[in-house]
């Protein structure tokens, strides 16, 4: 009778396991089925507008790249809208996509409309567009660049570890948590701050049609409401995709009935990476651990 009792605990048990993998199996083949139905849907042709969402922190990204420099030569895209939901990243990064929207832009329409976030190199993105909208509680400007460090000698030097680097000169690998931050040091990464800075003011000023000293008064790193931003200049209207679609067929004639297709920027995540996300959030690829160097990027908690 003991045989046949484990023989059935065993049974069940084994049962439970199949049933466990028979569920990751259908997971797996869900997404794959939906990856491929979406690839269909994408490809089916016809004009529309392409949709292009923008959120977290930004960095240099080819495939992104690579996706929207195939749209400005496609004949289908009629226009392009660009969600913004982000706080900004590397100065490349909100640079890079100002650039590519500007030559999209040169071919067809680009509006840029903000969601929660449309701060610092994400602000510098929407300067890319014909038209910026945002809602009245968006949060925008933060208009900057900033570049990050420490200073642990202190610390080192109460727990008895002396940090030694041998380099090429004096100013190699400065700023440096684990060296004193030197006058020249400071005096030659300020001025690479502020060459970087002068380029946002300067595209500020260029695509909002601001003088330069009105743009550089703007850009002190505050922040704005949507409705602010209208007031002072940095953006255009309140609204979101459907003014945005109004003015688009407002004023470039492109059609409320045009249907907006999403540009897919990239490959999917691999399965493995996307179950672990679903199980323990994106805490284990942290966005933040891909930023260096100066950052055009607005964050309370950073």
């Amino acid at each position: 009778m003991s045989l046949d009792a484990d023989y059935l605990v065993e049974r069940q048990r084994l049962k439970r396991r199949l049933l466990l993998w028979r569920i990751v199996a259908l997971v797996i083949i869900g997404g794959v089925a939906l990856s491929t139905f979406t690839d269909i849907k994408n490809i089916t042709g016809g004009d529309h507008i392409a949709r292009l969402n923008v959120s977290g922190i930004l960095v240099d990204d080819l495939d992104r790249e690579q996706a929207l420099d195939e749209l400005k030569s496609d004949a289908e895209v009629l226009a392009l809208i660009v969600r913004i939901d982000s706080p900004g990243g590397t100065v490349v990064g909100g640079e890079d996509l100002f650039r590519q929207l500007r030559r999209i832009s040169a071919k067809k329409p680009v509006v840029a409309v903000f969601g929660n976030l449309g701060t610092s190199g994400a602000y510098m993105t929407a300067l890319g567009a014909d038209r910026i909208f945002a809602r009245e509680g968006s949060i925008t400007g933060s208009i900057g660049v900033i570049l990050q460090s420490a200073d642990v000698t202190g610390l080192l030097e109460k727990l008895g570890v002396k940090s030694i680097s041998v380099k090429s000169s004096p100013l190699k690998a400065q700023p440096n948590p684990l060296e004193s931050f030197s006058k020249d040091a400071r005096k030659v990464t300020e001025a690479l701050i502020q060459d970087l800075y002068s380029m946002f003011v300067d595209i500020v000023a260029k695509r909002r049609d601001m003088e330069p000293a009105r743009a550089r008064a703007l850009a002190d790193g505050r922040v704005f409401t949507g409705r602010q931003g209208v007031k002072v200049g940095l953006i255009d209207a309140i609204g979101g995709e459907e003014e945005a679609r109004v003015w688009l067929s407002d004023v470039r004639k492109i059609g409320l009935t045009v249907p907006v297709r999403d540009v897919r920027t990239s490959k999917e995540k691999k399965i493995w990476r996307f179950l672990l996300e679903g199980i323990f959030g994106k805490t284990l690829f942290s966005e933040r651990l891909t930023l260096d160097g100066p950052i055009s990027l607005w964050h309370p908690g950073l």
